[in-house]
């Protein structure tokens, strides 16, 4: 059985992002490893995040069409999770543990409830252990 991992926004928006070079090819690495294996995950939070992002805030936003084929092309595929009560409670937990935004906790509880053993992130500490998921920060060097 292969380990599946949680790829968190940022990954998504460097994908897009031509004045970091290192960091567009890793993540455009991680993210066709994960459509082509199966095993990356998101969360309806990311698909949310990255389309406000990248129709928004990018230099040239993404038009619609792009937004759609993109949409149902990489992220829809990858979408593991979507919210549900179990969610909301995990979430509030992890904040209440860690400190951490309400918006960071639910990207970690659906790692965890995604059954995830990495999430792939660099807004978290890296290394850092939180209920069985390892958080691993895809841009620094090994």
């Amino acid at each position: 059985m292969k380990a599946k991992y949680f790829i968190d926004t940022n990954v998504f928006v460097y994908s897009f992002d031509k004045r970091f070079p290192e960091k567009q090819a890793r993540s455009l690495s991680l993210i066709y490893h994960a459509l082509e294996t199966g095993e990356g995950v998101i969360s309806a939070q990311v698909i949310q995040e990255f389309l406000n992002v990248a129709t928004r805030k990018f230099s040239t936003p993404l038009r619609f069409e792009d937004s759609l084929v993109y949409l149902q092309k990489v992220l829809y595929p990858l979408c593991q999770v979507s919210p549900d009560l179990e969610l909301f409670e995990t979430s509030l937990q992890i904040q209440a543990e860690t400190h951490y935004s309400y918006y960071d906790s639910q990207i970690l509880a659906a790692a965890i409830q995604a059954g995830c053993e990495t999430l792939l992130s660099e807004d978290f500490q890296n290394g850092q252990q939180m209920r069985g998921v390892r958080i691993v920060n895809p841009f620094i060097e090994v």
